[in-house]
């Protein structure tokens, strides 16, 4: 299995929102859930690839991100919290469409 930074419908391309952006490689169903794009671990928040390159649209944002709460332990002497935030498509993407999301972690 070789690693991909990007799910396999998306690529990098020069976006008229900000420098580069995500862009459909080919048709995307509402609902499709592209994967990770952020993980907070404490007060650390990483970004993956996928929340690295999509841009802001705070009017009109084709994805939307969905956070869990992951706990790997009962007990609360081992416990260790992180959260992750799925991007999920809002809409039909067309191919060659930018991908768009509401920022919420970034000041604009």
């Amino acid at each position: 299995m070789n690693y991909q930074p990007l799910p396999k419908e998306l690529r990098l391309g020069f976006s008229k929102i900000h420098d580069i952006g995500l862009f459909a490689k080919e048709k995307i169903n509402r609902g499709h859930n592209l994967g990770i794009s952020h993980v907070q671990i404490g007060k650390e928040l990483f970004r993956t690839p996928l929340g690295g390159f999509i841009n802001h649209s705070e009017l009109e944002p084709n994805c939307t991100k969905s956070m869990a709460r992951i706990t790997n332990s009962d007990d609360l002497s081992l416990k260790s919290d992180y959260k992750i935030w799925r991007l999920f498509t809002l809409e039909d993407i067309k191919k060659d469409e930018e991908l768009t999301l509401t920022y919420t972690f970034y000041k604009i």
